[in-house]
């Protein structure tokens, strides 16, 4: 009698119910609509900034002929359509190796540069005991980041100018040394221009992987101090692992740039001096100068088109290697 009760009393179990996708509806409008609100402007911007301004691309794969009293739009439309010339033209001149070699070749040193020494800085920071002089040189590194191309070119035109510059007149007479014509001689420039680059952008990188480290709980440390580790095994075993997110998203913001240099830094730093072609000519300053000046808005858009997609194409790569060996380290 009791068995029989208790199966009458107890109810049958029912099969798990699927939650079904939230549909677009009313409610869900009712429910996450601030939201979209919210979201609304920057969408727009987006829009009109970064993705309809792409319509543009196909300019590189058209001979753009201007007539008079046209405006661009209609020198688009007439003009007449010649699939990859543009890009045979860019890739069959004899500078093209070299333009290239230098842009990447640049752009991973800037990489490894702005890296490192922005992480060494930002742990040198923030072992620092006073917090006042940590945050005066915080600022004092930041301030370049700020300033100007052209002012930089100037300052570094201060040092290195072949009758007046400090370097001639004062560092190298100290270790006995000859002046150097700076602006002649192609094989100093692969130094100065990253030593140039690291000093202005140093600031930038350190103060975003500061931020990352002030978020580590002390609690790690302490224990660490207790079990008797150094402040080396710390830093390499507690500090580096725990920004390695940080870390890599800024690695591949600069990999999906390593098809663009600086124009700034190249064209005015060197003063387009053409005796340091060799080691100072990119890819920005070659389109600027053969193309942009010479009004060949096709082979300019080429070249543009070019690096944008090989840049894309280096971050999705990156991100699957990256994805490959640590999943949760992936960027997407």
């Amino acid at each position: 009698m009791e068995q029989a009760s208790a199966a009458v009393q107890t109810p049958p179990t029912r099969p798990a119910l699927r939650k079904k996708p939230a549909r677009l509806g009313r409610g869900h409008f009712r429910r996450f609509g601030a939201f979209y609100v919210m979201m609304a402007p920057t969408i727009v911007f987006l829009l009109i900034n970064n993705y309809i301004p792409m319509v543009g691309s196909l300019i590189a794969f058209k001979n753009i002929k201007f007539a008079p009293g046209e405006t661009l739009f209609e020198s688009f439309l007439r003009s007449p359509w010649v699939g990859l010339f543009n890009f045979e033209f860019l890739f069959k001149t004899s500078d093209a190796w070299l333009i290239t070699r230098n842009t990447v070749l640049y752009n991973a040193v800037f990489i490894v540069l702005n890296t490192v020494i922005g992480i060494a800085f930002a742990i040198m920071f923030n072992s620092m005991k006073n917090r006042f002089l940590a945050k005066f040189h915080q600022t004092t590194m930041f301030l370049p980041f700020f300033m100007s191309m052209v002012i930089v070119s100037y300052l570094v035109y201060a040092f290195l100018n072949n009758e007046l510059g400090l370097m001639n007149k004062v560092i190298l007479p100290l270790f006995g040394a000859n002046a150097v014509e700076w602006y002649s001689d192609p094989k100093w420039w692969p130094l100065i221009l990253p030593l140039v680059n690291t000093w202005k952008g140093i600031g930038y990188y350190a103060i975003i992987f500061m931020a990352a480290i002030i978020g580590i709980d002390d609690e790690y440390y302490e224990a660490a101090t207790i079990d008797g580790a150094s402040k080396w095994k710390q830093i390499t075993a507690i500090t580096i692992p725990l920004i390695r997110p940080v870390i890599i998203v800024m690695v591949l913001l600069q990999v999906g740039r390593i098809f663009n240099a600086d124009f700034g830094l190249f064209w005015q730093v060197t003063r387009n001096a053409g005796a340091i072609y060799d080691t100072t000519r990119v890819i920005d300053t070659y389109v600027y100068q053969s193309f942009i000046n010479a009004g060949d808005i096709g082979m300019s858009s080429a070249a543009g088109l070019y690096q944008a997609v090989v840049g894309f194409l280096l971050v999705f790569t990156a991100n699957l290697v990256i994805r490959k060996i640590s999943k949760d380290d992936a960027l997407f």
